[in-house]
C-alpha cells in the first residue's frame, strides 16, 4: 500500500486529489495538508511513502516544503511530487533543485497522477511528457558556468546505456522491457550509476545526463 500525503490550499482541489488516489488498489491517502508548513510537520510525523504538493500555498509554499523533507541537507528525503496549475519554467526549476522526484501539471488527469504517485514511491521520477524536455534541457542550461561532474569511475557501456533511457522519460519496467534485462538487474545498474555520479535520484541523472551532452532536446 504506497501511504500518500496531499497538500493544497483549496480544499475543493484537496478533496478531489484525494478521492482520485483513494479509489486507486494500492493507494492510501493519509493525510491532508492546507499549507506547506502543515504539510512539512504532518510528512515528519506520518512518514508518508510520496507526498503531493501544491506549488502555491499560503505561509510556506510547496518549493520550501519540498526543500524541508527532501532538500541536499535531508538524511532521509521523502518522495515529493509536486503538481500546479502554473506552466512556469521558475516552478519547475525550484521544485526540481528542491528535491522533487515529479513534476505534474492539474490538468495531466487521473491516470498520469497514479502514474506519478507510483513512480515516485518507486524510486523513479515522473515529468508531465509536455513540459520534460523542454524543461529538463533549459535546467541543465542554467547550469553551463560550471562544468558538470564528472564520475568518480567511468560508467560501463550498460550504465551509459541506461542512463540515456531515464534521460528519455522511461521508468524501470520499461527500461528492462526495452534492453531485455531484468528488474532486478536495472536497479542494480542505476544503483551503481547514482553512486557513481553521486546522484541522489533520478532527476539528477537527467540534469547530468543533459549537461553531458548525452541526450539533446
Amino acid at each position: 500500500m504506497i501511504r500518500v500525503l496531499v497538500a493544497d490550499d483549496q480544499e475543493l482541489v484537496r478533496t478531489g486529489l484525494s478521492m482520485i488516489l483513494d479509489a486507486q488498489p494500492g493507494i492510501e491517502v493519509v493525510g491532508q495538508a492546507a499549507d506547506g508548513r502543515e504539510a512539512v510537520e504532518l510528512a515528519r510525523r506520518l512518514r508518508p511513502d510520496v507526498c503531493l504538493f501544491d506549488i502555491r500555498m499560503p505561509g510556506m509554499d510547496g518549493i520550501a516544503a519540498t526543500r524541508e523533507l527532501a532538500g541536499p541537507q535531508v538524511e532521509h528525503p521523502l518522495a515529493i511530487v509536486v503538481i500546479t496549475t502554473f506552466d512556469v519554467d521558475e516552478y519547475v526549476h525550484g521544485a526540481l533543485k528542491a528535491g522533487a522526484r515529479g513534476f505534474l501539471l492539474k490538468g495531466a488527469g487521473p491516470e498520469l497522477l497514479v502514474q506519478a504517485i507510483e513512480a515516485a514511491a518507486n524510486g523513479d521520477a515522473l515529468i508531465a511528457p509536455n513540459i520534460t524536455a523542454r524543461l529538463l534541457a533549459a535546467f541543465s542550461d542554467t547550469r553551463l558556468g560550471r562544468p558538470p561532474a564528472q564520475p568518480v569511475e567511468p560508467l560501463t557501456t550498460r550504465e551509459e546505456e541506461i542512463l540515456r533511457t531515464v534521460a528519455q522519460g522511461r521508468t524501470n519496467s520499461e527500461i528492462a522491457t526495452d534492453l531485455h534485462i531484468s528488474l532486478s538487474t536495472v536497479k542494480t545498474h542505476l544503483t551503481s550509476i547514482m553512486t557513481k555520479l553521486n546522484a541522489r535520484n533520478r532527476v539528477e541523472l537527467v540534469m547530468w545526463a543533459y549537461e553531458t551532452h548525452r541526450v539533446h532536446r
